[in-house]
């Protein structure tokens, strides 16, 4: 397809959705790449204390974390290396009761619903109760038609993909096709759907016009 085009279309498509996200209560921004996400997001949200972050592949490729911890801001990311089980667990906690918490969606519908699956659930926890902000980044590639269409995206197109990146030993990750398992290291655990912004937390959507994430 044309990068032209798309870009059309997804420009389109993020001006529904904004309009939709607005009615049900969120912040919500439209940029045209990632560095014009990251300048947003630094001139807008960084002054607050600290922050924390959930397993966003596109939170990372943007580069705020990185500018974020040049501030000597804390950061809590269990992403971080060498970090202990134990660590690990209390960064994700901690994650709950920044003052500023950043991830991705799944899926979001033009309808103005925002879809998270996780495993664990510390991003469906912090993005929904306890930090005071809460920014959601996605590539407009995370777009779905309705809620229906946003989790069956989930399913058919980000569960795989992202178990494989992780190096998960799940039926998805070798065919690519849900089976709705039992394994041990399955990641689809725990669904999130913000219908509406949640009634004490803050919630800023941007919305970026290029492929970003899973």
């Amino acid at each position: 397809m044309d990068r032209e085009c798309e870009k059309w279309l997804w420009a389109q498509w993020a001006g529904t959705c904004m309009k939709n996200l607005k009615k049900n209560g969120f912040d919500a921004l439209f940029v045209e790449n990632a560095e014009s996400a990251r300048a947003n997001i630094m001139e807008r949200f960084s002054s607050y204390e600290t922050y924390g972050v959930g397993g966003s592949d596109t939170i990372r490729k943007i580069g705020i974390l990185d500018d974020l911890r040049k501030m000597g801001k804390p950061v809590y990311d269990h992403w971080a290396d060498g970090l202990s089980g134990e660590k690990e667990l209390e960064i994700r906690l901690l994650q709950g009761r920044c003052d500023c918490f950043f991830c991705s969606a799944n899926a979001v519908a033009l309808t103005g619903e925002i879809v998270n699956v996780d495993g664990i659930g510390n991003r469906n926890n912090a993005m929904t109760f306890g930090p005071k902000k809460v920014v959601i980044v996605a590539g407009m590639n995370k777009m779905a038609a309705d809620l229906p269409a946003a989790l069956k995206r989930v399913h058919d197109i980000a569960a795989p993909m992202r178990a494989r990146s992780l190096g998960m030993k799940t039926p998805c990750a070798e065919t690519g096709v849900c089976t709705d398992c039992h394994v041990p290291q399955r990641i689809c655990r725990i669904t999130t759907i913000l219908h509406r912004r949640p009634a004490l937390t803050d919630i800023s959507v941007i919305l970026i016009n290029e492929s970003l994430g899973f």
